[in-house]
């Protein structure tokens, strides 16, 4: 029991030296999903019996993830992190320095299955749009990157791309209920589609780049327009905002 697990998230699992990172993998996909609460508790003891493992494999596995920054440690386990605007805008930032040349790269060294898993990723996307299925379209936007980010040869620079995405998309889950921002989110995408399959370089340097500042006008738009109609969201006087699910 301890050294096995049949399933986890409907994944099936080998033996022990890779419960680890199946642990690690399901997890980091609950929160890509906007699965756990912002005042959800993760406590190593407690998910290692609910999955009917060993301890050890699973604080490896959220540790891990807070050492990416998807948690933070505190004395009654691991929580989301509480992102200021700052922190999101520092964030958009640093995704602006490298994706756009990422992206110009995959362009290159995309093949046709991976064009072929774009088309589909795309496809999935107008649908959860039509549909109005906030969830199924990030997931789509999720498939997606990983596709372009897989054809990047410098992998620590496409791990780097997903881990600072994955941090905005956590926080940002909610605006995605906004029909005008899912709009967004497949305009883009399918920009970049185009580009891709295109193999122009340049073209899909500048889409990603517009992609990702109209992806950041858009949050801060929906955040200031939420805020307004909540009192009780504005921030002190001289304090930084900070913000989880908006």
């Amino acid at each position: 029991m301890a050294d096995r697990l049949d399933r986890i998230g409907g994944v099936a699992l080998g033996r022990s030296d890779s419960l680890r990172r199946q642990i690690y993998q399901d997890l980091r996909g609950r929160l890509q999903r906007g699965e756990i609460r912002p005042d959800q508790r993760l406590i190593d003891v407690g998910l290692a019996e609910s999955l009917g493992v060993s301890r050890m494999p699973v604080r490896e596995a959220l540790l891990q993830l807070m050492n990416e920054g998807y948690l933070i440690g505190t004395t009654r386990g691991f929580v989301l992190p509480r992102l200021t605007l700052d922190d999101i805008a520092d964030i958009f930032e640093v995704r602006r320095l490298l994706e756009p040349r990422a992206a110009a790269n995959a362009a290159r060294d995309l093949d046709e299955e991976g064009h072929a898993r774009l088309k589909a990723a795309l496809a999935r996307a107008e649908e959860a749009r039509d549909r109005q299925d906030p969830v199924e379209l990030a997931l789509a936007n999720i498939a997606f990157r990983d596709t372009w980010t897989g054809a990047v040869r410098n992998q620590r620079l496409a791990a780097t791309i997903s881990r600072f995405a994955d941090h905005v998309q956590v926080v940002r889950f909610g605006t995605l209920h906004d029909t005008s921002v899912q709009s967004v989110v497949v305009e883009g995408m399918a920009d970049l589609y185009d580009a891709f399959i295109r193999r122009d370089a340049l073209a899909a340097q500048d889409r990603m780049a517009a992609f990702i500042a109209e992806a950041e006008k858009s949050y801060f738009q929906v955040h200031k327009e939420r805020s307004a109609l909540s009192p009780k969201a504005k921030s002190r006087p001289g304090k930084r905002k900070e913000v989880r699910h908006v």
